[in-house]
This record gives structure tokens, sequence and C-alpha cells, in this order.
């Protein structure tokens, strides 16, 4: 307590260091005495906290040693619980598992006793009900036992070798539950074939019959329908859709199909006491197919028939398909055969019945309500769902069906046309024109597109001095040979597009497309199909360039003669063939020309068997020369004839003088070649050309009547490039030096408007020595 008092004194110091000395003094004696009393306060404190403190910590000393009593305690408890207690407590446990097990199996096996007797039951019952032939309740029971047999193998852990035995013994009764309800099927409903070697043909069908047996009324009352009875087992087994599946194909194949592919065969029914027999006749028939109410009433008549005597039965489910509605076989029926019968039915019958002409669409209403009504008669007989089928989709959508049908006709009857032979030919002349199918007038509002020609020329009046009038044939195909079969194709084009001005708009755009396939299907098909034969024969070239001319002649117009008649959607420039044309040309263009290169080749390697007109003074090259030319002129004549009366006597002309002149320019150009002519070789060479020149022009027989052909023969230079040059090359071989610069006269005269002065002077050369004159001759040709 000293150094606080001490360091108070010191900070009172600090504090009043104004105080004078005495006051000083008064005030530290006070200050001291009262830090005594202060000391002496605190320590009386601490005495009594003392006092109070000592009792509390000797009586925890007494509970620490309580506990440790009972630590000790716990311990030998624990101890003795472990030895004695914990031992009894496992040989408890034990015993009480071992029980619960030995209860386990014990229940166990006592629930299998009770199922196995289950088992046992009912495969008696159904013994005795089978022998009673009382089949539904027999196949209850089968089915009862099998749900019992499920149940014994579903558990596991637990293996009965027994439950082997049970399942082979009820494989067993189901089959032979099968056997004899198959024996009763087959009496029910019996099948009376042919043999499967006979095929399906209409002799076949005919032995085919089937018999429903029938029970009278007090049998039925007694003992229930037959057919109910053994169809009920059936459907308890699971094996009713088989069944069924199997007669539904039967019915098809046997019955069914044969009544939709063969027009003569008739259903025939005959009923006696206890069997209704259903079976076939042939009749003649009318058509090549039965119209569809025909075949429609020969499909009801037979559904009746089965609706009545084998499937009108009510049928309950099996319990396990918990479904809480009957079994009404004929819609499983139904269900079975619908879709293939009545694809069938479409495809032999409707597709027959759809119009090829759009002027019977009308009748086909007939149709439509005898589908629609055939379809709610085996929906009353409920072999059909309430849901329109594709059988009434098809009838209904007839302008689409009629449309492509007749689209697909026109394209297998133009293919047919362009496989056919090209050399059946007829003759086309410009009076001659196709037969055209008289066009309905447009409709008056139609006029207003079409602007008549007297008001054309009021509003442009055009006044011309030297009025003169086209020939009527300025527009006209030349006389001509054409295939037959084009000529059909184009009476067909002529035909689907009158009829596609009569037609709906869809059905309009599909067969004026379908006019435009033909043609883009003749310029792919004809160069392939007759390839070889266009190729190796000059006539049938020369036909099919004449085909495609004649097509592209027709083109030209086609569109614009129908253009306003066609649905509206095609009036607005899309009905046009215009485009097709300039492809036609060519096609037969690019045909004529390949032939002509052909026979251009044939003529210049049997020119090239002349030896080049050298030596003719020696015998042997002068006949080689010689049968060259006679050769020549002969596949000039040959193909005169082939192409005669055939090509347009113009096309003819340029085609024989082009192939004329290739001769002669061949022969000009290996004489002029020649660099030593001798006089004999001259009047040789001038032999040979004069046989070129005398039956040149003999070749040019473009028609049948030879007065005829004089006119042609004589324009041979018309058309023949090298004919003036040829006999130009004559007379130089028979003329003098004087009489060849009189012809060239200095450039002016007719030698110098086929050759050039480098030839003249070669020709000059190998004819003539070299002489003075000869020289002087020269020096004037330039």
């Amino acid at each position: 307590m000293a150094a606080p008092a001490g360091s108070l004194v010191a900070a009172v110091l600090a504090h009043s260091g104004r105080l004078d000395k005495e006051d000083l003094g008064t005030r530290i004696g006070r200050l001291s005495r009262r830090v005594e009393e202060l000391k002496g306060e605190v320590c009386n404190m601490i005495n009594k906290k003392y006092n109070e403190f000592l009792p509390s910590v000797q009586s925890a000393e007494e509970l620490a040693a309580q506990v440790e009593g009972l630590c000790s305690n716990i311990n030998l408890l624990k101890a003795g619980i472990e030895t004695e207690v914990q031992r009894d407590l496992n040989v408890a446990v034990a015993e009480f598992t071992e029980l619960k097990q030995q209860l386990e199996r014990d229940t166990l096996v006592l629930s299998i006793l009770k199922k196995l007797q289950e088992f046992d039951v009912a495969i008696k019952e159904y013994s005795t009900a089978l022998l009673e032939k009382k089949y539904v309740a027999a196949a209850q029971h089968l089915e009862t036992a099998r749900s019992i047999l499920r149940l014994l193998e579903s558990r596991k852990g637990f293996e009965l070798k027994i439950l082997k035995a049970l399942g082979t013994e009820l494989t067993v009764q189901t089959q032979n539950m099968l056997y004899h309800l198959g024996e009763e099927w087959q009496k029910l409903a019996v099948w009376k074939l042919p043999p499967s070697k006979e095929g399906s043909s209409l002799e076949s069908v005919m032995h085919s019959e089937l018999h429903l047996h029938t029970v009278s009324s007090k049998e039925e009352e007694i003992a229930g329908p037959p057919v109910a009875s053994v169809l009920q087992a059936f459907a308890v087994l699971g094996e009713l859709h088989t069944k069924l599946k199997i007669f539904g194909q039967l019915l098809l194949k046997h019955i069914l199909k044969p009544l939709i592919l063969y027009p003569s065969l008739q259903p025939c029914r005959e009923e006696q006491s206890d069997v209704f027999v259903l079976r076939f006749k042939s009749e003649e028939p009318s058509l090549d197919h039965c119209s569809p109410m025909e075949v429609f009433d020969k499909i009801r008549l037979i559904f009746e028939v089965l609706h009545k005597y084998l499937l009108n039965v009510p049928l309950e489910q099996p319990v396990e398909d918990k479904k809480g509605c009957g079994v009404i076989l004929a819609e499983l029926l139904g269900d079975m055969i619908w879709e293939e019968l009545s694809d069938c039915l479409i495809q032999n019958c409707l597709v027959n019945s759809i119009p090829t002409n759009s002027s019977k669409l009308e009748q086909y209403i007939e149709v439509i309500k005898s589908t629609e009504e055939f379809e709610k008669a085996l929906k009353n007989m409920q072999f059909l769902k309430g849901d329109t089928t594709d059988l009434l989709k098809y009838a209904r959508n007839v302008n689409s069906h009629f449309a492509n049908k007749k689209c697909q006709d026109v394209i297998v009857a133009a293919r047919n046309l362009m496989t056919s032979e090209i050399h059946n030919t007829v003759k086309i002349t410009p009076d001659s024109c196709v037969t055209l199918p008289e066009l309905p007038d447009p409709g008056p509002g139609d006029h207003s597109k079409m602007p008549k020609a007297s008001e054309l020329l009021h509003n442009d009046v055009v006044n011309l001095e030297n009025k003169t009038n086209l020939s009527q044939y300025t527009f006209s195909l030349p006389t001509c040979r054409i295939s037959s079969s084009v000529e059909k194709l184009m009476e067909l084009a002529y035909q689907t597009l009158l009829e596609a001005t009569s037609s709906t708009d869809q059905c309009c755009i599909q067969l004026f497309y379908s006019v435009r396939n033909i043609f883009q299907l003749f310029y792919d098909v004809v160069p392939t199909y007759h390839k070889e034969n266009l190729q190796k024969l000059p006539q049938l070239a020369a036909i099919h360039h004449n085909n495609c001319m004649y097509i592209a002649h027709h083109l030209l117009t086609l569109g614009h003669q129908f253009r306003y008649r066609l649905t509206s959607i095609l009036c607005d420039g899309a009905a046009t063939f215009v485009d097709m044309v300039p492809g036609f040309r060519r096609l037969g263009m690019e045909c004529f020309l390949a032939q002509m290169r052909v026979q251009k080749g044939e003529i210049l390697e049997r020119l090239s068997s002349a030896r080049n007109f050298s030596n003719m003074d020696d015998e042997e090259n002068y006949c080689a020369a010689n049968k060259a030319i006679r050769q020549v002129l002969h596949q000039l004549k040959r193909l005169g004839k082939v192409w005669q009366d055939v090509l347009p006597v113009n096309v003819y002309c340029k085609a024989m003088g082009t192939l004329l002149n290739t001769a002669l320019t061949e022969i000009v150009t290996r004489i002029t070649a020649l660099e030593d002519i001798s006089a004999e070789d001259a009047d040789r060479l001038y032999s040979l050309c004069r046989t070129m020149v005398e039956e040149g022009p003999q070749v040019f027989t473009p028609l049948p009547e030879d007065d005829k052909n004089k006119k042609y023969q004589e324009e041979v230079p018309v058309y023949v490039q090298k004919w003036m040059t040829f006999k130009e090359l004559m007379i130089i071989l028979q003329a003098n030096l004087q009489e060849i610069v009189d012809q060239w006269a200095d450039g002016k005269g007719p030698l110098a408007a086929e050759f050039s002065a480098a030839e003249v002077k070669s020709l000059i050369r190998a004819l003539f020595q070299n002489t003075e004159r000869r020289a002087a001759a020269l020096a004037k040709i330039k």
C-alpha cells in the first residue's frame, strides 16, 4: 500500500504547486490517515470472504468422495452385465430367430400346399368340364391353374421340383384343350379348298367352299350357341386372335379377293338343315372389270353371312385384360383384314372405275354413294369402326385420281408411240393438217383479252402503195414424210389439252404439264431408244429430222390455241410451248448433221482409194480412180433414193448438194495438188470428171416423178458450191496455154472466179513443159 500512497502524495503535490509549505504538510498528514483507514477496511473484507469460502470447499471435497464411490459401483454392475446378462440375452435372441424362421417356413409351406391344392382342384374341375364339353369353364379352370403356377414360380429362393412337372402337365392339358377346341372350330367353319398346286386361277376358285355349322333354336336355348362357347374358350386361352387371323387370311385369299379380281365370279348361298354353304358360280362378264357397286354388293353379302352365322355372338374379355367390355368378333376380324381388303378394292376396283374422260366425272357420284353405303353397312355389322377409311377417302378424291390417271395414261400412251417403229410414215403436205379438235368458244370475259384483227387495223392504219399478199403456204410445213407415231403423238397432245379445257383448275394444270412432259419425254427417250438405228440408217435419221421439225412447227402455236381456254393460272403466260421449239429444232438438226458427217466420211474414204488421181496413164491407177468415182456416185444415188419423198425438197437438195460438193472438192484438191500431169493423164482425168458432171446431177431426185426432178437437176450449181470450180478444172485439163490465159482474163474471167493465181500456175506447171510460152503464160497469171 506504500507505493500507491506515495504516488498519490506526489500527484497531490504536483497539483497544488502554488500551496505554501504549511498547508502542504497538513494535507499530507490528512491523506496518510485516510490511506491507513482504507487499508484496514480491505483486510477486514478479505478475512470475511475467506471464512465464507472455507465451508464450500469442504462440501465439494465430500461430494467428490461420494462420486468416486458411485463410479466403483457402476463399474461393478457393468462387469456383471457383460459377463452374465449378455450371455443370457444372446441365447434368447438366437432362440427367437430360430423360432421366427421356422414359423416363416411353416407359413410358406402351408401357403404352397394350399396353392398346390388349388392347382389340383382346378385341373380336376377342368377335366370334368372338358368331358362335359363346357369349354368356357374348362378354359377358365386352366387359366386359374396357370395363374397359380405362375405365382408359385415367382417365389424367389424357393424352388420345387414338382413345379416343372406341374408346368409340363399344364402345357399338355392346354394343348389338349386347344386340340378339342380346334376340332369344334373345324366343325363350325369348314373350308373345302382346291389343291395348292392349282394356284389361284378362276377354275381353282370355283372349287372353294365355306360351310358354316348352324344349330336349331331349341338346341341353342339348352346348350347355348356352340360358336360362342368355342370362341369364348379361345379368348380365355389367348388364342382367339390367332384363330381369327388364320380364318381372315383364308377368307381374303379364297373368297373376298377372288370376288374383286374376277368379274364373272358370283357368290352362291345354300342353306341346309344344319349347315350354311357358301360357294361360287361363274357368269359371263359384260365388262373386263366389275363396277364398284357390283363388287360392294358381293362383299357385303359375304359379311352378312359371316355376321349372321358365325360372328354375331357376345363374348367377354378375359379377366386379366381388365377392360370391362365385351369382345366384338366382327370388329376384331375387321381390324385384321380391312387394311388389306381396302387396298385390294382400291387397286383392283376403284382404280379401274376412275373415268378416263372429264365428262364422266359427274357419273362417279354413284360410286361415291355406293362406297358410303358399303362402309355404313359394315359399320352396322360392327366390322368397321366409326372413322372414315382410306377406301372412302380415295373414292371422294376422284378429281385428283382422275387427273393422275389421265396423266399416267397419257404418258404411257406417248411412250408406247415413241418406242414404236420410226419407218412407218405418213406424208405431210402444206394442205394437210392435224385433225384439230373443235375448241369451245372462249367465255365472255376472254373476248376482251383477244383484240380482233379489224380493230388492230383501224388503230394502226398504214398506207401501202404496193399491196402484196403472202402465199397461204408461207408458214406451212413443207411436204415431207413423218412417222405415223409422231402424228398420233401430236393428236394425243391436242386431245389432252382439249380435255384440260373442260376440267377443274387442278386437273387442267396437271394435264397441261403432262403435255409438256410428253414432248420432254420425246426429247429424252427417242434419241436414246433409237440411237443405233439413227446412226446406221440414213432414212431413219431423215425421218427423225422431219419428226422434230414437225413437232417444233406445232409447238409454235400449240399454247396460243388453248391459252384463253385453260384455267386462269395458265392464261397469264404460262400456257406456252415456244420455249421447247429451239430444243426440238436442234435435236432434229444434230441427228441429221451427224448422219451427214457419216456420209461425208464414207465419200472421203472411197475417194482415198483413188491413189490421189496420179499417174492415170497406169491402167491400174486409172481403174482404182474410176472405181472410187463410181462408188461415190452409187452412194449418192442410193442416198437420193432413200431420202426421196422423205425430206422436204429444199432440205433434200441442200443435203445432196453438200455431199456432192464434198466429193467434187476432194477431187479438185487432189488434182490441183499433182505436180506432173501428162497429156494422157489429163485426158483420163477429164474423162473421170466428165463422169461426175454427167451423172452427178442425176442424184437429185427429191420427188418420185422423174419429170419433176429435171428442174432440180438443172439447178445443181445452186446447191453445189464447187460445181463451177469443177467445170473450170475440166476446161483447164483440155485447154492449151492461150485458152487458159483467156479464161483468166487478167483476173476477171471465169477461171479467176474459181481458182487463185497460185492454183492456176500450179496446174499450168503440171500440165505443160517448161517452155517460153509457158513462162509467158505464167507471167500473165497474176
